[in-house]
């Protein structure tokens, strides 16, 4: 039976190469973006590879066009078996002394709130797989250990924006990961890739920085589940 995945955020950067390297697989992959022009000349260029991918309007921010996201799937295919929350940003830039809860806002709609409104609207298709898995993108900045590791660039960067927001997506996937025990729910961390997220300042290429994702989405029944992981392995919460 063929795999039916949905990325969200996968018009461009990390999306878009767990996109194209999921289609590669021989994947039905639904390149979930919120401008739909730009979703659609991505998905056309990845199909013209001979890949099925198929561009789904999707903003994370908005519970009408996430519902109405779930309803085009369910109508086309009845089900879905990975999904990957994967849409981010990174937000407020301003220092921990000037930034306020509001400023925190946009960060928290899209990286926390998002991926549990898209979660939440898309289980019932999920529990129609044999094999339901969940891909959290988080990042090693969301981890306590190791943004107080000395020996790790995320412990010289201070931020009250984007670090919180990815804490709390990760205990929202161990969280998941409990109530869930038939699907495979994880957090990876990408690592610093080179995407418009950072400037393209990141030292890995979006290659690398997938094959976490790459490896969870593709995570066996009996794999793991309630993990956070990297490209090398385990990191710490």
């Amino acid at each position: 039976m063929n795999t039916i995945a949905l990325i969200t955020g996968a018009n461009k950067g990390l999306g878009h190469e767990a996109a194209r390297r999921l289609a590669d697989e021989g994947w039905t992959v639904l390149l979930g973006a919120r401008d739909p022009g730009r979703g659609a000349q991505a998905a056309a260029e990845l199909s013209a590879a001979d890949a099925d991918v198929r561009c789904v309007q999707i903003d994370v921010t908005s519970r009408e066009s996430v519902d109405a996201a779930a309803d085009h799937v369910a109508a086309e295919f009845g089900r879905l078996d990975v999904l990957v929350n994967n849409a981010g940003v990174i937000g407020s830039r301003l220092s921990p002394r000037d930034i306020s809860g509001e400023d925190m806002r946009e960060g928290f709609e899209t990286n926390v709130f998002g991926p549990v409104t898209v979660t939440h609207a898309f289980l019932p298709l999920l529990d129609k797989s044999q094999s339901p898995r969940i891909v959290m993108v988080s990042s090693g900045m969301g981890s306590l250990a190791v943004t107080t590791d000395p020996d790790r660039i995320e412990s010289t960067i201070v931020s009250v924006g984007y670090p919180p927001s990815k804490s709390a997506l990760n205990m929202i996937t161990s969280q998941y990961a409990k109530a869930l025990p038939a699907y495979r729910v994880n957090a990876v961390d990408p690592g610093y890739t080179a995407t418009d997220l950072n400037d393209h300042s990141g030292l890995q290429t979006v290659r690398e920085g997938t094959d976490a994702i790459v490896a969870m989405a593709m995570v066996a029944p009996d794999g793991p589940t309630g993990a956070f992981t990297d490209r090398t392995g385990a990191v710490p919460w």
